[in-house]
């Protein structure tokens, strides 16, 4: 038998994990927010930025494997949404190792009011990132063949991965609207 592999959302202090569905990028720590909580447009146009919540999203391994390991992440190669000039789809990236997100080192998302706080930012980012250099990479730069290393550890039992922490930034001469669907992967291998 093999195993069942779900992609599951974190939220909350918890957190709490559900199984991912619709999900959206948004400004509140929010699972499936459908069309409540977009990310404003910053006013002064192109050069003023504004960024969503971060989320972290895992693997949940279920049923019977012998290992899972060699997790990664990647997309096409393009997201095209209408971000902004300087508008990009972050996951967060470390100095060394994986750059996946250890449950251990999950944080609820937070902003100020408006729109979310990035996931670099020396004071209110995600300690998991902020400290690291760059902390955050364009999802763009990884794609089948050169994927974003996740997760190198042997998983033997049903558990969880760890994660990839995704943030948009938008920017002001973006235009307001629904965007249309993007496809990001996940890999691994299974004994």
């Amino acid at each position: 038998m093999a195993a069942t592999v779900t992609v599951v959302e974190a939220n909350g202090a918890g957190p709490s994990y559900n199984t991912v569905t619709s999900p959206r990028l948004c400004v509140a720590d929010s699972y499936n927010p459908g069309l409540d909580d977009p990310i404003p447009i910053p006013s002064g146009g192109a050069g003023n930025y504004a960024y969503s919540f971060w989320k972290h999203f895992f693997l949940n391994l279920a049923d019977s494997f012998t290992r899972i390991n060699n997790v990664k992440f990647y997309c096409d190669g393009t997201i095209g949404w209408n971000f902004g000039t300087g508008g990009v789809l972050y996951v967060g990236v470390r100095d060394s190792g994986d750059n996946g997100c250890p449950e251990g080192s999950y944080e609820q998302a937070a902003g100020d009011g408006t729109d979310g706080y990035s996931m670099v930012d020396g004071t209110n980012g995600h300690d998991y990132y902020k400290g690291q250099s760059p902390g955050e990479a364009n999802i763009e730069d990884y794609t089948d063949g050169s994927e974003l290393e996740v997760d190198t550890t042997n998983h033997e039992s049903a558990e969880r991965t760890y994660g990839v922490v995704l943030q948009l930034k938008i920017d002001g001469d973006s235009t307001l609207g629904v965007q249309t669907d993007e496809t990001l992967t996940w890999e691994y291998d299974e004994i």
